[in-house]
């Protein structure tokens, strides 16, 4: 297999690859290395935090008439143990052998977008989408549907018989399923109806009241019954158009953002058989389309692709957790905070002129200690705003250990070329060539830093 589509599988597979890992599979062909792509991606492992600490706070509050004060301390220590999750997610992007799962749930949690500051829930919805992440369609939407963090967020359980609310119909068809402007607002009344009484226990396990359920008639896409949710859901799947829109979300987001309609319709074919999404992503992986020129280098990095690409190349260790949850906030991509149901938009939208002056010096500022301006831009949680104020006591450094020893042993053997063949896999402007050409570094150190910082690298 070429080195290039090895590069280009990696990079939208996972979150590339290095030098050492390159070099072991180049001879390997296309199906054996999509294969090994797929097998350690096999298993799934939950990721958890330490939760002990809360789950003391909440045990010695049963049994006492509601503390306000007790109830407040433990909101706050579980927005941050969101902010401990986020850390822990990415730290298991870049340190796992299941890249694909862990890419694919990264895919799943901008398709079905989700936010909760109650950290046990929020940490089973995460859960519940590297589960499915390479499953059944059918089961992982109606599994989905039942989260308390989505129920929660969509206010599914304020919909009941008596006053229906049509918040998750609506988005289950618009935004997870179907697309605008193939359903009818008929149908999200009906689909609403029967989802009323849809909700959860105090440990988040689904429950039905069946006190608030609309056992009635519903007459949904032309048909006509006492559906439940799970009857709208299969009956959504029945339409082409859900695996249509399903496969045009992944195309834009693993081939190129500019669709080809020919491999739309190819896959659409393939996902609608069975909803296999395992068996989706093997054909895209195998196909001869998706090592064209026309889809290598043409997707912008998002900002967890681009943090996590640095320190798969230089490995990073942040010293205080936040700071790495600061430059998803300036970036603009926090992971388990959406700016909205619907997600982020992705690609161009990544860039304007504040995020690429900060992008492109993102590297340098990790690996050779450069200057960043941590003053305040927004809330994550509580306690983050206080966090950054004191600059005379904090400085303006980020505080983080660079394996740049680890990184000299692995590329020790690699050529200047190597090096650029390996961080930059789009076109290179004419400009930017000569800039390299031209450039003069003491180490490969150096080099990786200067080839992290020009506008290609920004591109996978």
């Amino acid at each position: 297999m070429k080195t290039k589509h090895i590069q280009h599988l990696y990079l939208r597979a996972g979150f590339g690859l290095g030098y050492v890992e390159l070099n072991s599979l180049k001879a390997n062909s296309k199906e054996e290395i999509v294969s090994k792509l797929f097998s350690e991606s096999e298993k799934y492992k939950p990721l958890n935090i330490d939760l002990s600490e809360i789950n003391k706070l909440r045990s010695d509050l049963k049994g006492k008439k509601k503390d306000k004060m007790a109830m407040k301390a433990i909101q706050k220590e579980s927005r941050k143990k969101v902010v401990d999750l986020n850390y822990e997610w990415i730290t298991r992007l870049n340190n796992t052998d299941a890249v694909l799962r862990e890419k694919m749930t990264l895919f799943w949690a901008n398709v079905f977008v989700c936010a909760d500051k109650n950290i046990w829930f929020i940490q089973r919805y995460n859960n519940m989408l590297r589960k499915n992440a390479l499953g059944d369609f059918r089961s992982f939407v109606k599994e989905m549907a039942r989260e308390p963090s989505m129920n929660k967020y969509l206010s599914n359980k304020q919909n009941i018989k008596q006053s229906p609310n049509e918040n998750f119909a609506r988005e289950l068809m618009e935004l997870f399923t179907l697309g605008i402007g193939n359903y009818t607002e008929q149908d999200i009344k009906e689909s609403a109806r029967a989802f009323t009484g849809w909700s959860f226990d105090k440990k988040g396990n689904f429950i039905l009241r069946k006190n608030k359920h609309d056992f009635g008639e519903k007459t949904f896409m032309g048909k006509s019954g006492s559906f439940d949710g799970d009857d709208i859901i299969d009956i959504i799947l029945e339409q082409k158009q859900c695996s249509r829109f399903i496969c045009d979300k992944a195309y834009k987001y693993f081939v190129n953002p500019d669709v080809n309609e020919k491999h739309i319709e190819e896959l659409t074919e393939i996902f609608y058989k069975d909803y296999n999404i395992n068996n989706l992503m093997m054909y895209i992986f195998n196909s001869d389309w998706f090592y064209d020129e026309e889809n290598i280098g043409v997707k912008i990095k998002s900002p967890i692709e681009l943090l996590v690409g640095i320190k798969k190349i230089v490995p990073v260790e942040f010293k205080k957790e936040k700071q790495q949850v600061y430059l998803q906030k300036m970036m603009g991509q926090v992971l388990l905070s959406p700016p909205n149901v619907a997600g982020w938009k992705g690609n161009k939208n990544w860039i304007d002129s504040n995020t690429l002056m900060f992008r492109l010096k993102l590297a340098s500022t990790l690996l050779n200690k450069g200057i960043i301006n941590l003053d305040e831009k927004g809330d994550f949680e509580d306690s983050y705003e206080n966090y950054y104020k004191t600059k005379e006591k904090r400085g303006n450094y980020l505080k983080l250990d660079v394996a740049w020893s680890e990184f000299d042993i692995k590329y020790s053997k690699a050529s200047v070329s190597e090096m650029k063949n390996l961080l930059l896999v789009s076109k290179v402007d004419k400009d930017t060539e000569a800039l390299l050409f031209n450039l003069k570094f003491e180490s490969k150190r150096e080099y990786c830093i200067q080839l992290m910082s020009i506008p290609e690298y920004q591109l996978c």
